[in-house]
Formats: structure tokens, sequence, C-alpha cells
């Protein structure tokens, strides 16, 4: 079934629960909770409910007891792939409830409930022997929520690693070199690793350097903040002064990934006399960097499409661990980027085709190209006035294809191989 829509709970909502519970009933699963309980709950504490037009198909409920919160209860439609919005009613449920300062979200399940196991286990909860008990610690608390907002950074939705279609080599080593010593940090420290503190991805522009930032922050359940250079030059104490005010805040975070896009432009090449602006506001990213590197918890990632354009001392050990290329999506990767834009109504597409002609695209071109198709399909389906149209067809990729001119010419694509050589540190 698809079309479904996780909301809050309504009143009018009752007559859902009601059905939902004779369902579990009927299964012979014994609830932890009573009846009393449950709607007691859905009036005073935390409820959401996944519905296909009018029909509540699920419903996901808790409370709150100071730091710890209780999933009560959760329930889906038989007719529902229960796992998928399972997981979805519970990630929902999670967000309203940390907003009053729980720490920790935990449930009992009786053992005859295998069929919500796996909502709990693809959401992150951690199974205890013996009960059905999972427990889940909120990655980020109230008390910290404001100093995100006030930063405007975001805890992202869990997923985006898994999300990251292609582009094997260079996930598989952001895997090995960052995420596993960061979201094993004991088991690094009993082998003598050191997680990294932060790190530097370079590559021409469009490759997915932003995402591979976002999705890291994703795999750690860490809090995402994005500086943005712009943004802070209208500051009273200047740019240099808003960086470091910035960095201040985000010290107060338990755990972040810190991404500075474009990075070029805050640490250029310092030169001339008497310095300039901008050779100010490299000094200042200078005396930062090792600041945050002695606090634990935390990541900083610099992406540039320049990285000729740094300053030598910004690129030196002691500042980044790694300095890692993110380049052109090989035909694996390609392939992998195709088949997450073509959709399910697409006729007969040769992906093969589509891949040996998107040699040398980005992942944004190819996405480009990708919507430019659909775009042009939807149009040609309405002009034909058809009842039922078809589309998109193979022409239609192929036409937009031809249309997409390459963000990365053949000069960039052979400076950037240069540049692995030159200044890659993996």
């Amino acid at each position: 079934m698809t079309g479904w829509r996780i909301r809050d709970y309504h009143a009018d909502d009752v007559d859902g629960i009601l059905r939902l519970w004779e369902q579990m009933l009927a299964v012979n699963a014994d609830p932890v909770y009573g009846l009393s309980d449950v709607l007691a709950s859905c009036a005073k504490d935390h409820a959401v409910v996944a519905v296909v037009g009018d029909e509540v198909v699920g419903a996901a409920i808790g409370r709150a007891a100071h730091a710890q919160g209780w999933v009560v209860f959760l329930a889906t439609a038989a007719h529902v792939n229960g796992t998928s919005i399972g997981s979805s009613m519970l990630a929902a449920l999670e967000s309203r409830m940390a907003a009053v300062g729980i720490s920790k979200l935990s449930a009992l399940m009786p053992a005859a409930a295998q069929a919500r196991v796996g909502a709990f286990l693809q959401q992150g909860f951690a199974l205890k022997q013996d009960l059905h008990y999972f427990e889940r610690h909120i990655p980020v608390q109230r008390e910290e929520l404001k100093i995100l907002a006030e930063l405007g950074g975001r805890v992202l939705p869990r997923g985006l690693w898994d999300g990251v279609g292609g582009m094997n080599a260079e996930k598989d080593l952001l895997e090995r070199r960052v995420v596993m010593p960061l979201a094993q940090s004991e088991l690094a420290d009993r082998f003598g690793v050191v997680p990294p503190r932060a790190i530097v991805l370079f590559g021409p522009p469009g490759t997915g350097k932003t995402t591979f930032a976002k999705a890291i922050a994703s795999r750690l359940e860490w809090s995402f903040v994005e500086v943005f250079p712009s943004r802070l030059a209208s500051h009273p104490g200047g740019l240099a002064g808003a960086l470091r005010e910035s960095f201040t805040r985000i010290s107060e975070l338990e755990h972040a990934v810190v991404f500075i896009d474009e990075v070029e432009e805050i640490a250029s090449h310092r030169q001339g006399e008497p310095p300039s602006p901008t050779q100010g506001v490299t000094n200042e990213l200078l005396k930062i960097i090792p600041a945050f590197r002695e606090q634990p918890g935390r990541l900083l990632v610099c992406a540039t499409n320049f990285i000729r354009a740094l300053d030598a001392a910004f690129l030196r050990h002691g500042r980044f661990d790694y300095v890692i290329p993110i380049g052109l999506p090989d035909e694996q990767a390609r392939w992998a980027i195709w088949e997450r834009y073509i959709p399910d109504a697409a006729v007969d597409i040769d992906v093969r085709l589509l891949v040996e002609m998107t040699e040398g695209f980005s992942p944004a071109d190819i996405e480009y190209a990708a919507r430019k198709a659909s775009q042009s399909a939807l149009e040609n389906a309405v002009s034909s006035g058809a009842e039922d149209p078809e589309g998109p067809f193979i022409e239609d990729y192929v036409a937009a294809i031809s249309a997409t001119r390459a963000t990365v010419s053949a000069e960039v694509a052979k400076e950037f191989r240069e540049d692995i050589e030159t200044v890659g540190r993996l």
C-alpha cells in the first residue's frame, strides 16, 4: 500500500486506535499496557498516527517520565507494510518527545509481537535479551535544540548514508577512515586509533561533497551545522569575529559535524601587503581548528572545488587528518544514480545506454538530465490528451542528456587527478 502519511493524533482517531487494538489481540499479542493506559496517553501524552486517506492504518503512542520516554503502543494494520510505517511512526514520535527533554526512549513488547520488532531495529533501537525490551538514546537533547536553532543547524534524518547511491569507493573510504573510528570510539581507543577531528573533501563541482558531509552526520546521528561565510560577513565583529563566535557556540553541543562548503573563500592563499581582510579570516580559522580538535565528539568537514586555492598552512598535518578526493562517478555509481531518478512508470529504459552516454557527468548533471527528461515526458503526456498516458520513454532521456552540458571539463578533470597525487591524504 502506498500513499500513507503520518500526522499527530486527533481525538476522532480513537475508533482507529480501537480497531488496531482489537487486531493486536486477535493475533494473541498480549499487550504490556492496557487499553485505558493507551487511550489516556493518546489524550495527554504523545501520539502519532499513519493514515491512508481518512483510514488510520497505524499508531505510535508514548509517554515521558522525566528524561525517560516509553513507547506504550505501536501497531499497524495487517494490510500495510508494518516495518516501513512502524519505523517512520517511531521516528515521528521520537522527534516530538525529544522536544520535552527525554534522553532515552524505550519499549517493552510481548514476545508474540514479532511483527513489530523490525520497526524498532530499523529505527536504531537495541534489542535486550529475555524480554523484547528496546531502548534508544536520543542523540540531541532539549537544551541543545535551542543552540542548534540559533546556529541554523539541524538533526538530519536517519538513513542518508544508506541513501548515497554508487560512489562505493569514496563511501567505503569514508566509512573506514572517518565513520568507524567515531562511531566506535571506545574500540578505536583500544586499538590505538585516534578518531579524526577534521577532514577536507575536494573535487570538481557537483560531485556530492555536501551529500557526503550530511550522510556522515546522519550515520553518526550527530547534529549537523553548516557554517556559511557569506552569512557571517554582516556580523558587527566582522567575519573573523563571527567565525570565532560560531565555533564557541558549537563547542556547547555534545556531538556535531560542522560543515564549511567552498572553504577557499575564507582559507585562500595569504599574500600581499598590508594584510587583506581575507587574510585575517584565514588566520582566525587557522587558530580555531587546533582548539576544535581538542574537543571530542566533533568533526569538521571542509569542502572545496578549488583545492589549489587553499593556503598551504591550512592543509598541513596536524590540522586535517585526511584530505579526501570526491571525483566523478564511475560506471557503477552512474548506474545507481540513474536508477534512483528513473520513475517506476518509465517504459523500457536501457539504463546501460544512459550510463554510457553520461560518462564524465557529475551526480548533479545526471540528476538535472533525469529531471529534464521527466518534465519533458509530463508535458508530452498532458498535450497528447491520452486518457492513460505512458512514459517517460528512452527518447526523453536521450534528448535530455544530449541537451545537458557536463559541469566538469576535461581540463578540470585532469587537474583533479593531479591534485589527488599532490595533496590527497588518505
